[in-house]
């Protein structure tokens, strides 16, 4: 199989879909790999490494999509490349369908194999091509926070964890999974008081045992929501539907109960946002207010660490696209679960339930397809 691999375009993203390790392996295992020139430099990891591996270094995506049976990326396609992509070509990237109608139609008429890093799934419920990006947003998130309530970028001008004598921020952390979890970790470690909800019992008890004493874990409620908005300094929000739209848990009405100067972090931003005043930005320009509540809705919040975020993103990607260049897409999907799980769109098929239910679109299960 030919296998292509290309360089980011969305606004400041610096990571790549594959280090020259894995396309190593993916040579020991008989493939041809094409990487788009200067790919892989914004991670560290400039052509000659490639090269050195056996890679060809290709000049255009263009003619990467012309010639690659599976494209490899980091982020969704952009509208410049959907007419690139071809019918029953594979794109294995993080799709995020629910959150672009537009999107999701374009890949609907290239009839391409859209195979989603986000909800490949394992049996006991886990997403891991997710959950290092998760871990890595999730820990970012208190950082731009922090940064953002200083009042030389128009926020509170509080320090999150205090000093002797003045208490520390409070954080609220809506979402106890993954992002939620690193979140409230690292709030903590700098000595802010953090409040995290979450809808699951068990989970809220996990948390219980295995947080510090300045996290309190809180059932997730519209109650509970609205008394702590009023005393929340940031507020992160990393609530996940896999493959599905964010509920929309703060409302513009809600942003009247916060402080003026507040920090909002939606990391749900890919999904559409859990904020209805929420809309996605760019590390180029990160925020704006609404009601003088400071928004952070970069949708890419790891292209700003590449060389972290591509190396954990790619150590969890590399078995699954080696396994799709081994045995094809049909019979992958066919004996993986996993990767079944995987396959969003396929043939013109929306084959993701959540993805069909997100514009009441026809859902058709990939067994059929396939068929």
């Amino acid at each position: 199989m030919v296998i292509g691999v290309l360089k980011e375009i969305k606004a400041n993203e610096n990571r790549v879909s594959l280090l020259p390790v894995g396309a190593e392996l993916l040579k020991e295992h008989g493939h041809e790999v094409l990487v788009e020139k200067n790919a892989g430099l914004g991670s560290g990891f400039p052509d000659e490494l490639y090269e050195e591996v056996g890679a060809k270094i290709v000049d255009s995506a263009a003619e990467i999509y012309r010639q690659a049976d599976m494209i490899m990326k980091v982020k969704e396609p952009l509208p410049q490349e959907y007419d690139l992509i071809r019918e029953e070509q594979i794109v294995f990237t993080y799709f995020h369908f629910a959150a672009s109608e537009e999107l999701t139609r374009a890949i609907i008429r290239s009839r391409c194999v859209a195979i989603a890093y986000e909800t490949i799934e394992t049996a006991d419920g886990k997403l891991p091509l997710l959950t290092p990006m998760s871990e890595v947003a999730g820990r970012m998130a208190v950082q731009e926070g922090a940064k953002y309530l200083e009042r030389t970028h128009g926020g509170r001008g509080i320090l999150l964890g205090g000093v002797p004598g003045v208490e520390p921020a409070t954080v609220l952390v809506i979402g106890g999974g993954t992002v939620g979890t690193n979140a409230a970790k690292m709030a903590a470690g700098l000595g802010a008081r953090v409040y995290i909800l979450d809808i699951d019992l068990d989970r809220l008890r996990y948390l219980s045992d295995v947080m510090p004493p300045n996290v309190i874990p809180m059932m997730s409620n519209a109650h509970n929501i609205r008394e702590l908005l009023k005393r929340a300094d940031l507020v992160i929000c990393g609530v996940l539907i896999p493959g599905g739209k964010a509920p929309k848990l703060i409302t513009r009405e809600s942003l009247k109960l916060m402080k003026k100067g507040a920090v909002i972090v939606d990391v749900a931003i890919d999904q559409g946002g859990s904020t209805e005043t929420s809309h996605p930005t760019t590390h180029h320009d990160p925020i704006y207010e609404v009601d003088g509540v400071i928004h952070y809705c970069v949708a890419n919040m790891p292209g700003a660490v590449p060389e972290t975020s591509t190396i954990a993103l790619t150590n969890a990607t590399l078995p699954y696209a080696v396994e799709i260049a081994d045995k094809g897409y049909k019979k992958a999907i066919q004996e993986n679960p996993e990767i079944k799980k995987g396959a969003n769109i396929v043939l013109g098929k929306v084959t993701y339930k959540a993805v069909a239910d997100a514009f009441g679109l026809e859902y058709t299960p990939i067994e059929e397809v396939l068929a």
